[in-house]
C-alpha cells in the first residue's frame, strides 16, 4: 500500500467544541490536505480493468435534519426527536433509522471476511453527523469509523462530500456555497482524520440538484475545485449536450464534463458521473445497478476501450425496500461476483476514474455536457458581447415567451420546485445570509483567524441550518415553524 505523506503542522480538531460543530476555523489546513492531484483508490485497488466489460457503482444518501425541538428549545437531531415521541407518525422507525446509519460497517467487514469484493459510496449530511454526536451513539459513528480508518476496509468505501447542512444548490446564496462545503469537510477531518479527508475526492448534491443559471452553476464548479473535489455526481435530466440535445444513451455509462460558463464570459469544468432515471430506492435496495452492468460492455474514450460504469444513489434508510430488501440483496450480489469470476464489479466512483485514468483516458476526452436550459441561453448571447445584462435579458425573454422554462435546477424530480410557493422560508434565509456576510466578510478578510471564533461559528452554524432542504421539502405547517424560529435566533446572534 502506498501511503502518501500529510502536511506537517496540522491542528487537532475536536468533533463538537463549546457545544458547537466543529465546521470552521481552519480553511487553509484543510486546503492544505485536500488540494492534491494524488491517486487515492489506484494505490490500494485489487481490481485490474483487463478482462472487466462493465462496472457499477452505489452510494447511499443519509440524512436527519437539525431542528429546534429539544429540551427548552435546543437544537437536535430530527432522528433524537423520533425517539423522544415514539407514538408521532413513523417515529417508530427511530430504532431502525439509527441501524441503517450504521450498518455498512457490519456489512463490509462481513463479506471482506467471505472473501467478496465489496464497494459502496456513503453520502452522510452534516447534520445527521452532528445529531449523532449529539445522541453520543458512538456505536454508530465507531462503526463507521471502522470501515473508513482502518486500512483493511479502505479499498471498498469511498465517503462523498456534500453540502453540510444540507442545502438545495440552486436556491443556496452564492457566497454560502462554499462555506457548506467547506464546513462539511471540517467537521469529516474531526470525525476521521484528515488521512481520511484526503481520500474524498468526489461530491453528492443534496437531493441530487444541480443549478442551471450560468452564474449559479460556475461559481458551484470553482467551489468544488478550490476545495479540491475533482468529480460530482450528476442526474441525467439535469444535464443536456452543448447543442441542447438529450445526453445519448450510451453516454450515460461513462464520464463527462461538466462545463459552466458564467455572465463574463469565464468557464470552470468538473468531470462528473451520471445517475441514472429511476426509482431511486428500489434501484439500490434491489442491486438494479450491477443487473443493469451485466448487460453493458466496453466504450470508447477517446482511442481508449474503458468499461461502462451504472451509477445509482439511494436514500440508505428510507422506506420498507431499504429498511428490508436492501440488506437482503446487498450481500447476494457481492457473493454471486465472487463465484462467477471477473467481467462485471463493483468500483467506487473515484476508483473508476483513477483505473481508466491509468489506463490512459485523460479527463479532456470525457464528452462534453452543460446544465439544462442553457443552450437556449447561448444561442441568444452574441458570445462577443456576453454580459450580466445580455445574460438576464435572454432568461427574461425566454421565461416570458416559455412558461416551461426556468432557472430553478434540476433535481431527482421533475415535478418539484424548491423555490414556488417558499417565500415564507426563501426570503429571510436570504435576509440572514446577507446580515451574516454584512458583518463577518470585511473582519475574516483583515484576520483570517476570525473564523475560529464562537460568535463566528455560532452565527455560521444558524446560516447553514436555516438553509437545509426539509424546511422547504416537508412544506407548509410546523417545518416553516422551525425556520422561523431559526432565522429569529441567527438574526439575535448577528443583531
Amino acid at each position: 500500500m502506498t501511503t502518501i505523506a500529510l502536511p506537517t503542522n496540522l491542528p487537532n480538531f475536536e468533533g463538537i467544541s463549546a457545544r458547537l460543530p466543529n465546521i470552521c476555523g481552519w480553511e487553509t489546513a484543510i486546503a492544505s490536505v485536500t488540494n492534491h492531484s494524488d491517486p487515492v483508490f489506484l494505490p490500494i485497488s485489487n481490481i485490474n480493468l483487463e478482462g472487466i466489460t462493465a462496472g457499477f457503482a452505489c452510494a447511499l444518501h443519509m440524512h436527519q435534519p437539525t431542528i429546534p425541538a429539544g429540551a427548552n428549545g435546543d437544537l437536535i437531531s430530527n432522528l433524537q426527536y423520533m425517539f423522544e415521541h415514539p407514538h408521532d407518525g413513523d417515529n417508530h422507525n427511530a430504532g431502525v433509522f439509527a441501524w441503517c446509519y450504521s450498518r455498512m460497517g457490519d456489512f463490509i467487514p462481513e463479506l471482506v471476511s467471505q472473501g467478496c469484493n465489496p464497494r459502496m459510496m456513503l453520502d452522510y449530511s452534516g447534520n445527521l453527523l452532528w445529531g449523532l454526536q449529539q445522541m453520543g451513539r458512538e456505536d454508530i459513528l465507531n462503526n463507521l469509523r471502522r470501515i473508513t480508518c482502518d486500512p483493511q476496509y479502505q479499498t471498498y468505501v469511498e465517503w462523498l462530500g456534500t453540502m453540510w447542512s444540507h442545502a438545495v444548490i440552486p436556491s443556496t446564496p452564492i457566497p454560502d456555497i462554499k462555506l457548506h462545503i467547506q464546513a462539511w469537510q471540517h467537521h469529516f477531518a474531526a470525525l476521521f482524520g484528515y488521512d481520511a479527508l484526503r481520500r474524498v475526492r468526489g461530491f453528492s448534491p443534496p437531493e441530487m440538484h444541480l443549478p442551471n443559471h450560468p452564474d449559479t452553476l460556475f461559481e458551484y464548479i470553482k467551489a468544488l475545485k478550490e476545495c479540491g473535489y475533482q468529480w460530482l455526481m450528476v442526474q441525467e435530466h439535469a444535464i443536456e449536450c452543448l447543442d441542447g440535445s438529450g445526453i445519448p444513451h450510451d453516454r450515460k455509462y461513462i464520464p463527462n464534463r461538466l462545463v459552466a460558463r458564467n455572465s463574463q464570459g469565464e468557464i470552470a469544468s468538473i468531470t462528473v458521473l451520471i445517475k441514472t432515471q429511476g426509482s431511486d430506492t428500489k434501484l439500490v435496495a434491489q442491486m438494479q445497478p450491477y443487473h443493469e452492468a451485466k448487460g453493458r460492455g466496453k466504450q470508447l474514450i477517446g482511442k481508449i476501450a474503458v468499461p461502462s460504469l451504472v451509477t445509482q444513489i439511494a436514500d440508505g434508510e428510507n422506506g420498507g425496500v431499504m429498511m428490508n430488501e436492501f440488506p437482503r440483496d446487498f450481500p447476494i450480489a457481492w457473493q454471486e461476483i465472487r463465484d462467477r469470476g471477473a467481467g462485471v464489479v463493483g468500483l467506487n466512483g473515484t476508483e473508476y476514474l483513477e483505473l481508466i485514468e491509468a489506463a490512459g483516458v485523460s479527463p479532456e476526452d470525457y464528452p462534453p455536457c452543460q446544465a439544462v436550459q442553457q443552450h437556449r441561453i447561448w444561442e441568444r448571447v452574441d458570445p462577443a458581447n456576453i454580459s450580466t445584462e445580455s445574460v438576464e435579458t435572454a432568461i427574461a425573454e425566454l421565461q416570458k415567451s416559455d412558461d416551461r422554462f426556468h432557472m430553478d435546477g434540476a433535481s431527482w424530480t421533475n415535478n418539484l420546485s424548491w423555490v414556488k410557493g417558499y417565500e415564507n422560508v426563501l426570503e429571510p434565509m436570504n435576509q440572514l445570509s446577507a446580515m451574516f456576510h454584512r458583518k463577518y466578510d470585511a473582519l475574516v478578510q483583515a484576520d483570517p483567524a476570525v473564523t475560529q471564533r464562537p460568535d463566528y461559528r455560532e452565527a455560521l452554524l444558524y446560516n447553514l441550518l436555516l438553509q437545509t432542504s426539509c424546511f422547504r421539502y416537508w412544506g407548509q405547517g410546523i417545518w416553516t415553524d422551525y425556520a422561523r424560529e431559526l432565522y429569529k435566533r441567527g438574526a439575535s446572534l448577528l443583531a
